[in-house]
């Protein structure tokens, strides 16, 4: 893979405002959706968050951040593999109910932050062991608010500390269908999806190395992901 690429810290400044009201849109209706089904995806972990937290344990890592955690099935796999965890979302209430589910066994590994993924992430260099993310990446962000997401996560990453992450791929059935936003970005059903190509996971790599790219189908459509591990150099 290429070298690191210049990524800008923070809020990137041309984004337009077009898509700060996409952002904000998506904001409140995540919101709104746990807040009225805080069960929405059931209770037990995903299939990557299992293998996410298989996989950090077995190399031996113990600091991990969560990005979108949402209503916290992954974290809590994460917690009952012994690892130490902060998720960050951008819905308090969905942070307040991990924490409520955590219960004090788990309380003391979790750390929680309310956070835009848009703005730089508030840790300081090399301050993780391995980052995870269940379709975080696949909202409705720019290619161009990926790619500084991406060097903020090379950034507070510990050299050979792992990224993995799912995202929606380009042979989705539902690519294509929906209100077109440009830049693979489709709204269908109130929510916005980024499907990604291979040309987008390469370009999220530049200062990892790309170790696995692995499809799989999750949900009753099915949705069609692909689950990306890479590794810090």
């Amino acid at each position: 893979m290429s070298e690191p690429r210049d990524r800008a810290a923070g809020k990137l400044a041309g984004a337009a405002p077009a898509d700060d009201r996409v952002i904000g849109d998506q904001q409140r209706q995540w919101v709104e959706t746990f807040a009225a089904n805080p069960e929405m995806y059931g209770p037990e972990p995903s299939e990557p968050g299992r293998l996410a937290a298989a996989l950090i344990v077995a190399e031996g890592l113990s600091a991990v951040l969560e990005l979108g955690a949402g209503q916290g099935r992954d974290t809590l796999e994460l917690l009952r593999r012994g690892l130490e965890v902060h998720a960050l979302d951008f819905a308090p209430d969905a942070l307040a109910y991990i924490a409520a589910l955590a219960g004090p066994e788990l309380a003391g590994r979790l750390r929680t932050t309310v956070h835009d993924v848009r703005l730089a992430l508030p840790f300081a260099e090399r301050s993780f062991d391995a980052c995870y993310s269940h379709m975080l990446f696949t909202m409705a962000l720019t290619t161009e608010e990926l790619d500084a997401l991406a060097g903020e996560v090379h950034r507070v990453l510990r050299p050979g500390g792992l990224c993995i992450y799912t995202v929606r791929h380009t042979g989705d059935a539902h690519y294509g269908a929906g209100r077109s936003l440009g830049d693979n970005r489709y709204e269908n059903g109130g929510f916005v999806v980024h499907f990604f190509d291979r040309p987008l996971v390469e370009r999220l790599a530049a200062g990892f190395e790309l170790e696995d790219v692995t499809a799989f189908e999750e949900g009753g459509l099915p949705r069609r992901l692909w689950r990306v591990t890479m590794r810090r150099r």
